[in-house]
């Protein structure tokens, strides 16, 4: 029984495989999750951070360290190997903010990386110094092999998980945070202090564009959209100026020789000028559009990335996802509790210092050191005993009890140092120490003004050099459709009813690109939208086939078709807006219907058409004309009016049609510089197809643009866009940069190229435009210097100048030395409407229908 009993007890003991697994995989998982992936929040840094700047602080003495000693040294605390190490301390020397670097140590912005270990050095940064390391306010715990003691974290004083940014990987989650402007984030932590409300967004050492429209504090499920800073050198040229963080010069140039290679861009050449500064060059193919050829960059290329942060951090030894100003929150918090209990030790140390220099103060004195009893006292503890019934009369002078430790400080001071003893001077310094401990008080009754203080000395002392980089801005959504270029051919086989690039033995419709949808429309009155392939079949019989471009308004179809129910032949003008992919439309009333006469109109042209009526039919007018323009522009799926009830033998075109849409309102959205027709920003006016935009500069310069939506304008120097008319006349305010005087001219635009700018001030180099108005906008208010006064003035730019040549450089303003020149609105007075008395009003009527109705008799006629 004994036996049998033992082996059940083994038995118990016993652990399957598939649990052992078990456990050894959430022990793996918790281990890469806290000890190397994600940070903790106390001071934003992975353990072999935290183990790098430790050993760095074990090292310094002020001199750089060749980075394979320092690699050596913290080896002592991360159990990981060297090359771990060695790309962590590159990683933290990248960010320009803990570590001082000297040699070669990389550049994110090229993807080149550093030299060997041996070769570079460095050394922790004054920054560095100042707000993590304090030995007396650290946790330590011991190093994986007990020798040594490490940090649990550092007492860092300072939000480094939103300066630096993380990234990384554990298992079952990651977390990815950006880095924050160095500046922005100080001027958080104050702000936060005071109860107001912090919008933190990222900040790249790489600078480009950001939208942070979606950037949902940083949390899981928000996105950021960076694009490189694109110029127009010319018209042939484009210059990468900045690249979007998490690329390289080399990245971003393979992602746009590949996207040429595909078909989506067309260029010559990229070049590579990449110093001290990023410059890409991009060589546009003969007769490219820049503006458009930009768009696609940021649309098939790494000129624009999108970035989903995920801001995970270690809580109390748990993995956390919170918002970046829930961390930024907490950092400041912490700091407050740090500076707290540093003042509470520096406190505590004054405290010391008092204590013993009035007790060294009361020992010569009182010529204790002189006593009998302390000189002949023999050993150490008799002098502690003697020295204690001494100090009796003073224990209530103190803020403590003396220990004998006191009285060994006591001992161990030699003769000479006693009778050198100076009481004044030691009045002195305690009076001293007494008002730095008040101080000290008041910084810890105000404990809220010292941190403000605290942070805004670090932002005073390190924020120079540190501004934002990266420029926020908002993002338009590029139409991929509208921008990819032109890379494939689109054929079609009418009779059999295919269409396709591959069709190449077959008739040529239009240029398009691979990623397009096509449109088709066959002879049984069918409808059908699908993309762009090798071959594809749409339906026997095509009549139409062209590029579809979705919610295009312009676009209008005029087609004449038979119902094969009734006979009767219908007429329909129609727009095809949106559709499923691949669905059959029926543009008829059902049923076999058949298509007499069809035509595509992109800017809605509506022709006239004579009809020939069959031999046979009993209609007495075989022959009459149609104008498409009598008909309202419907959806797809009407059924059109009646055309004749007659058959119809055919159907031909008369004359040629115009368009009855009108012109296309446009808007200017100046935080983009774009235009747009979804009413976004400023109303420039009605366009119709020949009409152009003038756009005017800061540099004193206009271009005339169409009014495509793909154009590009630079908002920064832009002074004022408008559309032009014939002989509208415009107003300018400019600086001569070599008469240092203003002047003012009224012109009209004169020239006619398009795209190219003309300067119409003088071409000194400091001349510039102050203001720009149209037509009868003259009435300004001018903000002027008058000796050291600012003055202001109201003027009417018409009653002093004429309209003159665009050259001519006008007539000298009032008024010099402005400031500023704002646009005085004239007001609409509406006239006044009479007021309403409703009860004459009724009384008016009622009269008005009694005297009608005697007029008339019984049946309405009227009386004799």
């Amino acid at each position: 029984m004994g036996e049998e009993h033992e082996n059940e007890e083994e038995i118990h003991d016993v652990i399957p495989i598939s649990g052992m697994y078990e456990n050894w995989f959430l022990d793996y998982a918790s281990y890469v999750i806290l000890e190397r992936a994600v940070p903790a929040i106390n001071d934003g840094l992975k353990p072999v951070q935290r183990r790098i700047l430790h050993a760095m602080k074990e090292m310094d003495d002020g001199r750089y360290n060749k980075v394979a000693n320092i690699i050596g040294s913290a080896m002592q605390y991360h159990p990981h190997g060297d090359a771990s190490i060695g790309d962590a301390i590159v990683n933290l020397g990248q960010k320009d903010l803990l570590i001082d670097t000297q040699g070669n140590w990389g550049d994110v912005r090229t993807g080149d990386s550093a030299a060997a270990a041996r070769y570079i050095e460095a050394r922790l940064s004054k920054f560095a110094l100042e707000v993590i390391f304090n030995p007396q306010t650290t946790e330590w715990q011991l190093s994986y092999d007990g020798r040594k003691k490490e940090p649990v974290t550092f007492p860092v004083k300072f939000p480094l998980l939103l300066a630096q940014g993380v990234e990384g990987i554990a298992v079952g989650l990651s977390t990815k945070m950006l880095p924050h402007n160095f500046c922005e984030i100080l001027e958080g932590c104050i702000a936060t202090l005071k109860g107001k409300k912090v919008n933190l967004f990222p900040d790249f050492l790489t600078g480009g564009k950001i939208d942070v429209t979606d950037y949902n504090d940083g949390k899981r499920g928000g996105k950021v959209r960076v694009r490189a800073t694109i110029e127009e050198v010319d018209k042939s040229t484009l210059a990468i100026r900045d690249i979007p963080y998490g690329t390289t010069t080399t990245s971003l140039i393979e992602s746009i020789v590949k996207a040429n290679d595909k078909g989506k861009i067309k260029i010559k050449q990229v070049i590579d000028n990449t110093a001290k500064d990023i410059e890409i060059l991009v060589n546009l193919a003969s007769g490219t559009s820049p503006d458009i050829t930009m768009d696609a960059l940021y649309a098939f290329t790494d000129c624009e990335v999108s970035i989903s942060p995920n801001a995970c951090v270690i809580i109390n030894d748990k993995p956390h996802f919170i918002g970046i100003t829930e961390i930024l929150k907490q950092s400041v918090d912490q700091t407050v509790d740090l500076l707290r209990q540093e003042l509470e030790i520096e406190k505590a140390e004054l405290k010391e210092k008092i204590f013993f220099s009035d007790l060294l103060r009361i020992f010569i004195n009182e010529g204790m050191y002189k006593n009998p009893e302390y000189e002949n006292s023999g050993d150490l503890q008799k002098c502690y005993e003697v020295l204690s019934e001494l100090f009796k009369p003073f224990y209530d002078h103190f803020y403590r009890e003396i220990t004998n430790e006191d009285f060994k400080r006591l001992i161990d001071k030699p003769l000479s140092s006693i009778t050198r003893f100076d009481t004044s001077k030691v009045d002195a310094q305690i009076k001293e120490l007494q008002d730095k401990i008040a101080q000290v008080d008041h910084n810890l009754d105000n404990l809220t003004e010292f941190a403000i203080s605290y942070y805004q000395n670090l932002l005073d002392k390190y924020g120079k050099g540190r501004e934002r980089k990266t420029e926020i801005t908002n993002f338009d959504t590029i139409n991929v459709n509208i921008v990819a270029a032109n890379n494939a051919k689109l054929y079609v086989n009418r009779q059999d009813g295919f269409v396709g690039y591959g069709l190449k033995k077959d008739e040529f419709v239009t240029e398009c690109s691979d990623i397009d949808d096509i449109i088709a429309f066959t002879k049984d009155g069918k409808c059908v939208v699908t993309r762009i392939q090798d071959k594809t079949f749409v339906g026997k019989d095509i009549l139409h086939v062209g590029v579809f471009k979705k919610n295009d308004e312009r676009m209008v179809y005029n087609m004449a078709y038979v119902d094969a129910k009734s006979g009767n032949s219908y007429v329909k003008r129609f727009q095809v807006l949106s559709v499923t992919r691949d669905r059959e439309y029926d543009l008829t009333k059902g049923g076999k219907g058949k298509v007499h006469y069809f035509t595509a109109n992109p800017n809605g042209e509506a022709e006239i058409v004579t009809v020939s009526l069959t031999q046979a039919s009993k209609a007495r007018k075989k022959v009459f004309d149609f104008d498409f323009s009598e008909l309202e522009i419907k959806g797809r799926g009407a059924g059109g009016n009646i055309l004749t009830k007659y058959p119809v033998r055919k159907i031909v075109l008369k004359e040629e049609g115009k368009s009855t849409l009108g012109g296309v309102d446009i808007w200017y959205d100046p935080t983009v510089g774009r235009l747009n027709r979804e009413e976004r920003g400023e109303l420039l006016g009605n366009f119709m197809s020949e009409d152009q935009v003038v756009a005017f500069y800061k540099d004193g310069s206009y271009e005339t643009t169409s009014f495509e939506l793909t154009n590009h304008y630079d908002f920064n120097s832009l002074m004022g866009i408008y559309k032009l008319e014939e002989d509208t006349s415009f107003n300018a305010i400019h600086y001569d940069g070599e008469s240092k005087n203003y002047f003012v001219k009224r012109f009209i635009i004169e020239t006619n190229t398009p795209n190219k700018k003309f300067s119409f001030v003088t071409e000194a180099r400091s001349s510039k435009l102050m203001f720009i108005s149209k037509g009868i906008d003259t009435d300004v208010e001018v903000t002027y210097k008058d000796g050291r006064k600012h003055e202001k003035k109201k003027l009417d730019l018409m009653n002093l100048i004429d309209i003159k040549g665009w050259k001519a450089i006008g007539n000298k303003f009032p008024v010099q030395q402005v400031i500023s020149v704002d646009l005085i609105k004239e007001e609409k007075n509406e006239p006044k409407q009479p007021e309403v008395d409703l009860d004459e009003i009724k009384n008016t009527i009622k009269s008005e229908v009694e005297e009608e109705e005697n007029q008339l008799g019984l049946f309405g006629e009227k009386k004799e």
